[in-house]
């Protein structure tokens, strides 16, 4: 099976993956239960999507939120590409070096999901590089977890209209509170 192209995030209901200052308190700060639920939050959760995972790709801003925010780099063995027209720093600790282009998804397809080898590729973020990838015919599964708070405004979940259908794989609710809603986006018609 060939590798996918995933975009796994969380989103506040009303569709915004981040605040308009990048903030993700809403997230990291989020206390909700649902007794209700048919999945417990350690049931094929991250840990398990991790595992499937063999590159990642990301927007500037999304990387430099996560060397400023986070104490140490989450992917230390693993190919990063970082989408950006700038320089940007290293991570301290990284065991394989993070890759900044500038460059078109179209022209790296094949190179990242050629790192990827027999697993998927994840689109970490933001909004616009999962836009580049459905924009491109490029995404295969939208993944997102929903959660019950109500932004208003901030980072949208794509930078713009998704325009290829969408099939729903599957959904489940988790004790938080939170859903997690799984969908191929199939080819344009």
């Amino acid at each position: 099976m060939a590798p996918l192209t995933r975009y796994y995030c969380a989103a506040s209901l009303d569709g915004y993956i981040a605040e308009s200052d990048d903030s993700l308190d809403w997230l990291t700060g989020y206390e909700g239960s649902f007794e209700g639920a048919d999945s417990d939050e350690k049931q094929a959760g991250y840990e398990s999507f991790y595992k499937g995972i063999g590159a990642l790709v990301m927007g500037s801003v999304t990387y430099e939120w996560v060397l400023a925010h986070v104490e140490q780099w989450p992917y230390p063995d693993m190919p990063v590409w970082v989408l950006s027209s700038r320089e940007l720093p290293q991570p301290e600790g990284n065991e394989v070096p993070v890759r900044v282009v500038d460059a078109q998804v179209a022209d790296l397809i094949d190179e990242l999901l050629g790192a990827a080898a027999d697993r998927d590729l994840w689109i970490v973020g933001g909004g616009n590089v999962a836009s580049q990838f459905a924009d491109s015919g490029l995404l295969d599964r939208l993944e997102i977890t929903l959660v019950p708070v109500v932004l208003g405004s901030g980072k949208p979940l794509f930078g713009g209209p998704l325009r290829r259908p969408m099939q729903l794989l599957g959904a489940r609710t988790f004790s938080s509170g939170m859903v997690g809603l799984s969908y191929e986006v199939r080819p344009a018609s």
